[in-house]
């Protein structure tokens, strides 16, 4: 007698295995429905699709935003930089105003401080009083000297200077000739006397100086 194998043990447990189990359950379970899945997953695809097109629009409309307001902010700055250029010439414009009235102011002065210099009192009617007088219009002189010095520092602090115009040759870009005479002893066209002076702001002309030219 044979004795079997335990391949031989297995198959014959394999075989009651399948004629004692019933399967009948197992194809009454439902089958999917292969034309229904794949209508659904065409649906999804184009709902995908139209979710992406949403998308891709979003996108365009939020970077046609953002152009919009990087040109928007690039105006807004173009705008601030000529509001800014024109309130510094509106200041400079101000400044120029106000300096040359203190210009006008310091002519003033300096006529008046000149006339106190050549001021000299007459014997005949100031004999009592003349050294009384002497010493008034000293002191009124000194006063108006302080004054001068302060306004020309002023003026200094402000960058306005005198311009240098006596024994030196006419410029037109900062003289304007009031008055011609005749030196022989110098060249043509120097300056022989400043009737008003002129002035530099920043090297740009604040007034001319208006000077008496030599011309031979």
């Amino acid at each position: 007698m044979n004795a079997e194998t335990p391949q031989d043990e297995l198959l014959a447990a394999l075989q009651h295995y399948l004629q004692e189990t019933d399967f009948a359950h197992l194809t009454a379970l439902e089958q999917p429905d292969l034309t229904a899945l794949f209508s659904d997953l065409a649906g999804l695809k184009t709902e995908v699709k139209a979710e992406s097109r949403q998308f891709k629009a979003t996108l365009d409309s939020l970077s046609d935003a953002v152009d919009t307001l990087k040109t928007d902010n690039q105006a807004l700055a173009d705008e601030l930089a000529k509001a800014g250029e024109r309130l510094q010439l509106q200041r400079r414009e101000v400044e120029r105003t106000m300096l040359l009235e203190w210009v006008d102011i310091y002519d003033r002065l300096s006529a008046g401080y000149r006339a106190l210099q050549n001021y000299r009192p007459v014997d005949g009617l100031f004999r009592h009083s003349k050294p009384q007088d002497l010493r008034f219009i000293a002191s009124v002189g000194e006063g108006q000297e302080i004054t001068l010095k302060r306004l020309e520092q002023m003026l200094q602090r402000r960058r306005v200077f005198a311009i240098e115009c006596v024994g030196r040759p006419f410029d037109a870009r900062t003289m304007t000739t009031i008055a011609i005479g005749n030196d022989p002893a110098l060249e043509n066209a120097v300056v022989l006397e400043e009737l008003r002076k002129g002035f530099l702001i920043d090297d740009q002309v604040l007034r001319l100086a208006e000077v008496k030219v030599n011309k031979l």
